[in-house]
């Protein structure tokens, strides 16, 4: 049976619920979100004389929860006006209306009774055939639809979204007794490729695989924290991104999503799970008892384990938690020399090793605290799953942890982790020695450019299912390499095509990566059909190489940094002028000299998490690497008969002077950085490259043929170059911006008019790069620019003169 997802239905509006609407608002769904009725009036309702029975008091509840959602930040939806795809109402007058949903979703509170209630109100509306799912983060599934109907039970699961619904990515799904396997198909599937979700399919036990494995870790840490004298700042150090977990780490992520929550889960594991070994851990520890007497839940009651106050000046500031006094004081640096060790490896899972090696504190932390983890995930199988990648895959997907236990206990090696276990009083499940005795000595391995997992039962090792959809580039590195410098590495895709991947610090964009775009596309115009230029890091690139211009401009090489600047201006124009179609695939950050690159490209395919801006402002210079041409240009490209042209112009101007980052791919159209009928969008991450790859080739088919340079391009020159400055000036003169700021502008303003010509011409792009070249050469003397690139070097924020 073929299925299609035109409306969904979600019942329940809190955070979990208008955060679930809005994704599938996020992804072209038609949405409807239902909530209770209120049962008493607001003062405010009082005042204008409404009744209970007005419309507008019965969504109430729904309309502000929802309105509520829409303001947070950051924004549960790619674009504000997708928000228009969700229509609200409530229980009462408009369940009807869910006959037509081809999926409903309840997301109301914990609690069986108020579930069964809501199930037996949409039974009595549902269409038979319709998919009906809870969200529930620990329910057990087989409760829920006990009493209903053969055909409810058949097409009733759990789809466990993780908050905040956009950004998180584990979509665990959770049989129940008779959902048919068509469903669970349908629903792993649409999971990936329509929500863009790493899809679980998880057993019906407690708090399911995510929630199962992540309140272990954290209550296991809770414990660890007073057993080891540690403060609230060190195990955040500790717990973040020097192991490839989110900068909240432990305690600010607690923070974040409320004590109350955290609470509920592991009393619900202390009771509901008797046999498990760590039953006992799951036991609150005395201070988090204190901390809920006295509702210091975190961020939704302005304190947890951190709390933001105001000093004497009237400044923030952030105060810890000393879980020993139970009083706040000011925050505590911590450092370890274990850390330092980890300065120079750049990827988290190759700092494992020396991390559980460490001769100090750190160490001991590392080599308990991943014993711990080793063993209960490993007792965990069968239990709550038959494949140890699941684990792997919702702790990566649901809490953000870069690598999941078994990546990291293959790092470290399964026989170390054994040895490490055994130092700390802890046994793993019989599996793990039948593994090794078996001829594994790994959890993973790649085969063919496939990544495969020890399957228990065969004891064999067995390629992870849904790759097919993927290219994964850390497992064809190696053998499908082409060529490699320090900064890059040329792949070969199959089909024709070939990739280039950054392999700079943060991606930036230096020699190295500069001569790996221009290496990548002399191969392909010789022997390949095309070239996909994107990476599979936690950003695209953050831009150029900061470091470089720094030193040529303190040096004062300006020959040196003007032949730097025209080479990147170069390549940037190559990409856009070879024989051959250059697909580029941004994502997360892609910034500066990124941007640049992107909008450069035959085609752009986005992924929709992608956070792209000319910020070039922040430290002081214009775009200079193709950046502010090509901004003219579109902004030319776009004049109409009826437009006023100036006005055009400004809006381009504006998009690099306020350093404007699109905080989705769907936004960057707005700013003229992505452009529609050419530029496309994917969801799901994982698919980019393979995405990417598929449009490389479309484009070689087609016939593509190599574009002649532009010289007619419009510039409005002095008309434009005086409004410009009149506007610099105002600003100025009214205290918005600094004097440098004028000066940068005032620069910008000169490349976007094209100069001082008495009159609109048509000019080459040519002419606008070298106007652009002399134009961020002559920003690169001045001191205050020079502040700005060190104050960026030193903290990676702008400074503000």
């Amino acid at each position: 049976m073929k299925r299609n997802i035109k409306k969904v239905a979600v019942i329940g509006s809190g955070i979990m619920g208008s955060g679930i609407a809005c994704h599938f608002a996020n992804i072209g769904v038609e949405v409807l979100l239902l909530d209770i009725v209120p049962r008493e009036l607001t003062d405010k309702e009082k005042q204008k004389k409404l009744s209970l029975e007005d419309k507008v008091v019965r969504n109430r509840i729904v309309n502000d929860n929802l309105a509520s959602a829409l303001k947070s930040n950051p924004s549960p939806v790619y674009h504000k006006k997708f928000a228009g795809r969700i229509a609200t109402g409530n229980l009462e007058d408009n369940i009807s209306e869910i006959t037509d949903a081809d999926w409903i979703i309840e997301v109301v509170v914990e609690r069986l009774d108020i579930k069964k209630k809501v199930f037996e109100q949409i039974e009595q509306h549902r269409t038979p055939g319709t998919l009906v799912t809870s969200n529930t983060s620990g329910i057990p599934i087989h409760f829920m639809s006990e009493g209903r109907s053969e055909d409810f039970q058949q097409h009733f699961c759990g789809t466990h979204f993780f908050n905040p619904a956009r950004y998180l990515k584990l979509f665990e799904i959770i049989p129940g007794p008779k959902t048919s396997d068509e469903v669970l198909d349908f629903l792993n599937n649409y999971g990936d490729k329509f929500l863009g979700k790493t899809s679980v399919v998880a057993k019906d036990t407690p708090a399911f695989i995510g929630n199962r494995i992540g309140i272990f870790g954290i209550m296991s840490l809770f414990h660890q924290v007073k057993e080891m004298e540690l403060t609230i700042e060190e195990v955040d150090k500790l717990t973040g991104p020097v192991i490839g977990r989110p900068k909240s780490a432990t305690f600010r992520t607690v923070d974040v999503v409320g004590l109350d929550t955290l609470v509920h889960v592991a009393n619900g594991l202390y009771e509901n799970c008797p046999d498990d070994e760590a039953h006992e851990l799951f036991k609150l520890p005395g201070f988090i008892n204190t901390m809920m007497e006295n509702k210091w839940l975190g961020s939704k009651t302005g304190q947890g384990f951190y709390k933001k106050i105001k000093d004497k000046d009237g400044k923030s500031e952030i105060l810890s938690l000393d879980l020993d006094t139970m009083e706040y004081r000011p925050r505590k640096k911590a450092a370890f020399a274990t850390l330092e060790l980890t300065k120079t490896i750049d990827r988290p899972i190759d700092r494992f090793k020396v991390l559980v090696d460490g001769k100090d504190k750190a160490g001991d932390f590392y080599r308990k605290n991943f014993s711990a983890m080793f063993a209960y995930v490993s007792n965990r199988i069968p239990e709550i799953t038959e494949d140890l990648y699941k684990i792997d895959d919702a702790m990566k997907a649901g809490f953000g942890w870069e690598n999941g236990p078994f990546e990291i206990w293959d790092a470290i090696g399964v026989e170390k982790g054994l040895e490490i276990m055994k130092a700390e009083g802890h046994a793993p499940a019989a599996w793990v020695n039948e593994m090794l005795s078996s001829g594994n000595d790994s959890f993973y391995t790649v085969k063919e450019g496939a990544t495969c997992f020890y399957d228990i039962p065969s004891k064999s090792q067995k390629k992870v299912p849904g790759q097919d959809a993927f290219i994964i580039l850390n497992n064809i590195r190696e053998s499908k390499k082409v060529w490699n410098n320090s900064e890059a590495v040329i792949e070969d895709l199959g089909d024709g095509i070939l990739n280039l991947e950054f392999q700079s610090k943060m991606n930036t964009i230096g020699g190295g990566v500069l001569q790996g775009i221009n290496k990548a596309i002399d191969l392909a115009e010789k022997e390949y059909a095309g070239l996909v230029i994107g990476n599979q890091d936690a950003n695209f690139s953050v831009g150029a190489n900061l470091g470089m211009i720094f030193m040529m401009a303190v040096e004062q090489e300006y020959d040196e940094l003007n032949m730097a600047i025209k080479m990147f201006q170069d390549t940037m124009m190559r990409v856009r002028y070879s024989a051959i179609p250059v697909v580029v695939a941004p994502h997360g950050m892609t910034l500066g000299g990124g941007c640049e690159m992107s909008m450069h490209a035959d085609k752009v395919v986005a992924a929709a998490e992608t956070y792209i801006g000319l910020v070039e402002f922040g430290v002081g210079v214009i775009p200079g690497g193709g950046g502010s041409k090509e901004m003219t240009l579109r902004a030319a490209d776009t004049f109409k008969k009826d437009d006023v042209e100036l006005n055009v112009l400004r809006e381009y101007f504006l998009t690099i002077g306020m350093a404007k980052v699109a905080t989705s791919a769907y936004e960057a159209y707005d700013f003229g950085i992505l452009q529609k009928g050419k530029d496309s969008i994917v969801v799901n991450k994982d698919r980019q490259i393979a995405e990417a790859k598929k449009h490389a080739l479309l484009l070689a088919e087609a016939g593509y043929t190599q574009p002649i340079h532009r010289k007619d391009v419009k510039v409005l020159g002095k008309q434009a170059l005086g409004m410009f400055l009149v506007g610099t000036d105002s600003m100025y003169a009214g205290k918005y911006i600094s004097e440098h700021d004028k000066k940068i502008a005032n620069k910008l303003a000169y490349v976007m008019a094209g100069g001082d010509l008495s009159e609109a011409t048509h000019v080459s792009e040519q002419y606008l790069l070298d106007l652009e070249r002399e134009a961020f050469l002559s920003l690169c003397t001045e001191r205050k620019t020079l502040e700005r690139i060190q104050h960026m070097l030193k903290t990676g924020k702008p400074l503000r003169n």
